[in-house]
């Protein structure tokens, strides 16, 4: 139990802490199904309203393991689809601190020739963090300052270009450097900004299989680079199967089902840590859920690859 509770204290100073700032943008194994998470200049890019719910238990096991949930939604805002807008929900739970996050974005989206389209996004909202350091027993002075709860705005830019099969991606979600020690002045916690890229494509094995890779790379000041490497199936337009590889963390297996041209069901399981934490969990689990609404006689594509 003392290991335990130690790398319980571990994981909330991960987020309070300097040495923890990768902890603090919500990361999921099914991001490349998910893409508002991530990057505002996203939104619009399914050319009709889709919702998507993720939720994802970290680490099972572990006293005081990540637990997060996000839910997204974004529609065209204009007829020619070059105005889009998107609403994203993010809660995160670590230890005994929670992080509840809200944004709205917007993205303008120019059309080349063919189905290349490159979109320029923002998006702006704002940052609860509490924080009930009280509840943790012990004279450890980096809970000294008591209970948090306090509300910081931020604001967030990407890029995002694609065409039917190819996909590619830069953005900085939380662009302000904000404190989070209302107590402390000289203190290291704070919010850091968090640099991602991406890609992907689709290539065609046979009529009824598709093979998907997908690279994330990301990089957070005094950290070292954290990469995401990603390989999906497609079978028969119906079934998607993946195994991924996330650096100084995990492997992960994933697999979505396209039950209906609007409705999406997916599950990834990450195997124990490939770090000392495989010890003490028996891996994470996380459920995705999107649907796509569809109304009049408005065509939808499916299955979408991203």
């Amino acid at each position: 139990m003392k290991l335990i509770r130690n790398i319980s204290l571990a994981l909330i100073l991960t987020v309070f802490g300097h040495v923890g700032m990768a902890q603090q943008q919500v990361m999921f194994t099914q991001y490349m199904f998910n893409g508002l998470a991530i990057n505002p200049a996203y939104a619009g890019s399914h050319d009709n309203i889709t919702a998507t719910f993720l939720a994802r238990e970290q680490w099972v096991g572990l006293e005081g393991a990540p637990a997060s949930q996000t839910f997204s939604i974004h529609s065209p805002f204009n007829a020619s689809g070059s105005a889009n807008i998107g609403a994203l929900l993010i809660h995160d739970k670590i230890g005994v601190t929670d992080q509840t996050t809200a944004y709205l974005a917007f993205a303008y989206r120019i059309r080349f020739s063919g189905s290349a389209r490159l979109a320029f996004g923002l998006q702006g909202g704002l940052a609860n963090y509490n924080s009930k350091l009280s509840q943790i027993s012990g004279t450890d002075p980096a809970f000294a300052q008591g209970d948090i709860n306090i509300n910081r705005p931020n604001f967030g830019a990407g890029l995002y270009f694609n065409t039917d099969r190819f996909f590619a991606g830069v953005s900085v979600p939380q662009l302000v450097r904000s404190k989070l020690d209302v107590n402390n002045s000289d203190s290291d916690s704070r919010l850091e900004r968090h640099y991602f890229g991406y890609m992907g494509y689709v290539f065609d094995i046979s009529r009824d299989l598709k093979f998907k890779p997908n690279l994330l790379i990301k990089y957070v000041e005094n950290a070292p680079v954290e990469f995401d490497i990603n390989a999906n199936f497609l079978i028969k337009d119906i079934i998607w199967a993946g195994l991924s590889y996330r650096s100084f963390d995990s492997f992960d297996a994933l697999v979505q089902v396209q039950i209906s041209k609007q409705f999406q069901f997916g599950y990834a399981y990450d195997f124990a840590t490939t770090t000392d934490l495989r010890r003490v969990n028996a891996g994470s689990h996380e459920l995705m859920i999107q649907y796509r609404f569809v109304f009049g006689k408005k065509k939808i594509i499916s299955p979408r690859y991203f």
